[in-house]
């Protein structure tokens, strides 16, 4: 599904059978502008879908940007302007807001906890927790808040998961398993220092270590070769991430980024003068 595809499908189903209440006015074509503002400090994401919905129903529409995705935006600060007919704007609004709204929430709270580990070596990685159909926009939102991109999808990289361990009966058969088949790295998770030792002897390239608290990730990170990426995992919230980071992990990541952020509070102001 492109883009367009995803706009056009949101304002079918905002629109279903037109806006009955702004069609109910009559209202003549209305020239005007029309300011996004910021009520709260929002890193901002989500420009391209929201620019791209206004075109689709006011294709004349002129849209002027006073930042760019990844800027820090301050509370009452105009975002853009928008220049065209006010009418065909205003049945775009929700989901043109929805959309921006959403993807500065995520790059918003992704820079909440890259500022967290600031100062040390750990960057934040999102997750495949993603809203479905929405990932490219999400994970790029994550981006824009200064974090970093896992996996894609289940097609990009090989992360061998205790499922994938327990139906092979063990972490050895796993991943010499994996190794006839494809070439590509290998990030193994562990849930206990056993499972640590373990991934460290077959010599993967990145271990995941799930759902361990501070005092055995800290002893987990000193089996671990520096010739071995570390990654944590599992309830991380802004109240714990600086210390996980001090263990001495290289990733942290965080499926709250995508699934657990909160809107980005902003408007659409019209000048109907």
């Amino acid at each position: 599904m492109t883009l367009l595809d995803l706009i056009r499908a949101a304002l079918k189903e905002d629109m279903p059978k037109g806006d009955v209440t702004t069609e109910s006015l009559a209202l003549k074509p209305r020239p005007g502008l029309a300011r996004l503002k910021a009520k709260e400090d929002i890193a901002l994401s989500g420009t391209m879908p929201f620019e791209q919905t206004v075109h689709v129903l006011e294709p004349g529409a002129k849209v002027s940007w006073h930042f760019e995705e990844g800027d820090a935006v301050l509370k009452n600060q105009i975002i853009c302007t928008i220049e065209g007919d006010l009418v065909q704007v205003l049945k775009a609004e929700r989901v043109a807001l929805n959309f921006l709204g959403h993807l500065s929430g995520i790059a918003t709270h992704t820079r909440r906890f890259v500022q967290a580990v600031a100062g040390t070596q750990t960057r934040i990685l999102d997750t495949r927790k993603t809203t479905p159909g929405l990932r490219d926009l999400e994970k790029r939102a994550v981006v824009h808040g200064g974090g970093m991109n896992h996996r894609m999808n289940l097609s990009t990289a090989v992360l061998i998961k205790d499922n994938h361990i327990s139906v092979m009966g063990g972490i050895a058969p796993a991943v010499g398993r994996v190794r006839e088949h494809t070439s590509l790295p290998i990030e193994v998770e562990a849930k206990n220092l056993d499972e640590v030792r373990e991934a460290v002897s077959l010599r993967v390239q990145r271990i995941l270590l799930d759902n361990m608290n501070d005092e055995t990730l800290k002893q987990a990170v000193m089996l671990i070769p520096d010739s071995i990426e570390v990654e944590a995992s599992g309830n991380m919230s802004l109240d714990r991430v600086r210390r996980v980071a001090e263990t001495g992990v290289d990733y942290i990541s965080v499926g709250a980024l995508t699934h657990s952020a909160p809107v980005a509070d902003v408007s659409l102001l019209f000048d109907w003068s």
